[in-house]
């Protein structure tokens, strides 16, 4: 299991130069990737930041996890994509993703039908990130389209899936998934059987399983726990989240996170590495700076 790091701890602070630097960091200390989200309000773009980021910081995976696909068309997403790609030599991974139906509904966009959008997004954006062109008429979405050029460099695509019938989706039409809030158990009994079986049905490779989690190394269990619990209060609102916890049988993000000493948290490295994880890139979580050191220390050591 790769360990990379996610940063989308600090895209509510809308700070490039901060993320750079995070990105940098990370990059020294050995990871093997850095994940960014966007948020569909937050007015923070997550592969401009990242397109930023790789003209400081090289040898390094640079990935969204995610971008919403509802407020873009997937040929303005493919361009963006890879006009970010062409600008630097890192490699980037798009991970794209439904986000939820109560974001949507500030943008006054519906969310009917969740999984045929996922499906017909990712039927034009695949042809065009893969080959620079795409003849696909869907139901609500649809693009005739050749590139100005092909694509130069392979930039993978993952889709966020949680569900059965999203996991089928990402399986069959792309290179994998990105999980939050999905513990070992769920990971092994529910996303991997289902997405191997369905890229194996479609003749794909073996897909990527990248998954984030908190992650802290304390002497306080109980309070860290608590405060990923109060702060992150609102994830185990969210339907599909919820779904997971109850999977998992936790009651919320507190439940799942990986804290505890720095055996604890090294067992719980173990955990999703056996699960079948493929990428792991941890949010660290900490209430004070020896926490955070300790937890950056385990899991460089990790590594």
């Amino acid at each position: 299991m790769k360990i990379g790091l996610n940063g989308t701890g600090l895209v509510n602070h809308a700070d490039v130069g901060r993320i750079v630097q995070h990105a940098a960091d990370a990059k020294e200390d050995g990871f093997t990737s850095y994940w960014l989200a966007e948020h569909p309000t937050g007015g923070f773009d997550a592969l401009t930041v990242l397109s930023l980021v790789g003209q400081r910081v090289a040898g390094i995976e640079l990935g969204t996890a995610i971008v919403p696909t509802y407020p873009r068309h997937p040929l303005v997403l493919a361009g963006q994509a890879l006009t970010v790609a062409g600008s630097m030599d890192n490699e980037l991974t798009l991970g794209i993703g439904l986000s939820h139906e109560a974001m949507m509904e500030t943008l006054g966009i519906d969310f009917e039908k969740p999984i045929r959008h996922l499906r017909e997004f990712l039927s034009i954006l695949m042809p065009l990130m893969r080959d620079g062109q795409v003849d696909y008429s869907g139901e609500t979405l649809k693009a005739t389209a050749k590139l100005f050029r092909p694509p130069s460099k392979n930039v993978p695509v993952i889709a966020a899936a949680l569900g059965p019938q999203a996991l089928a989706v990402a399986g069959r039409l792309c290179d994998g998934t990105t999980l939050a809030w999905v513990g070992p158990k769920t990971v092994k009994d529910h996303i991997v059987p289902r997405i191997s079986d369905s890229a194996a049905k479609a003749n794909r490779p073996t897909p990527r399983v990248i998954a984030t989690l908190p992650v802290c190394v304390t002497d306080d269990e109980a309070a860290v726990r608590a405060e990923i619990g109060k702060r992150l209060t609102m994830y185990a609102q969210l339907p599909t989240y919820r779904a997971m916890f109850e999977r998992e049988g936790a009651d919320g993000p507190g439940d799942v996170a990986i804290v505890g000493s720095e055996s604890q948290v090294q067992d719980g490295l173990a955990r999703m590495a056996n699960a079948g994880v493929t990428d792991f890139a941890p949010s660290e979580f900490y209430l004070n700076p020896g926490e955070k050191d300790a937890t950056r220390d385990v899991l460089r050591a990790s590594l």
